[in-house]
């Protein structure tokens, strides 16, 4: 479950548009307040305040939000990165209400030693977040499974197997596979080479063989 309030105060702006690259040269990171279908509170915030809220947050942590006199409850539903700093240049706050169940995704973490590792093999993570529903201030932070019970190849681990608090509902299927159990590809690659090796002794081709009547054909 969520622990700790995350808050971050943000002030309304009227810069749109691309008068937002001067804000952004001065340190300030646009945003907008999608408030439950009525006109949108388009704000501001200083980057480096913005930064940790996010990085804190994620997508699956209530944050409380002050602009001026007015206080939201709010998830992160998306945000835009710099494609080459990988910096936060606008963030999108979906306003929540404290008793209504809202819908997010909240990241796995796998927990414990896997036989199969300490075998040498491989575990292939295939999903990293899982789409769940809760109250707000009862989203958890992540979703946990361990990951012991692989030992061999072809096991697996399902969303099924995760430890779920109360109070929060998984939506994505159960059975979506989380992580497997396979062959390193140096193991891959032995296994092929032994399958294209000529057995010891045999004949490569069915051509150096003497007919049965005993004559060479090319003397006919």
């Amino acid at each position: 479950m969520s622990t700790g309030d995350i808050t971050l105060k943000l002030e309304k702006r009227e810069v749109v548009g691309k008068q937002v690259r001067a804000l952004r040269r001065n340190g300030q990171v646009p945003a907008v307040i999608h408030n439950h279908g009525k006109e949108s509170v388009i704000v501001n915030a200083p980057f480096v305040e913005i930064t940790k809220v996010y990085q804190a947050a994620g997508k699956h942590h209530a944050v409380d939000l002050t602009v001026g006199s007015d206080k939201y409850l709010a998830i992160i539903k998306d945000v835009d990165l710099d494609p080459r700093l990988n910096t936060l240049r606008h963030v999108v706050f979906n306003a929540v209400r404290q008793n209504e169940k809202v819908q997010t995704e909240v990241p796995i973490e796998l927990e414990g030693d896997s036989p199969a590792e300490k075998a040498g093999l491989m575990i292939l993570h295939q999903l990293e977040y899982v789409d769940v529903e809760a109250l707000p201030r009862a989203l958890p932070d992540k979703l946990t499974v361990s990951v012991e019970a692989l030992t061999e190849i072809g096991d697996k681990i399902t969303v099924a197997d995760l430890v779920v608090p109360e109070g929060v509902t998984v939506i994505t299927e159960g059975d979506h596979p989380i992580a497997a159990v396979i062959e390193t590809p140096a193991q891959i690659s032995e296994d092929e080479d032994e399958t294209t090796e000529t057995p010891e002794g045999e004949e490569s081709a069915a051509g150096d063989e003497t007919p049965a009547d005993g004559k060479d054909d090319a003397t006919e």
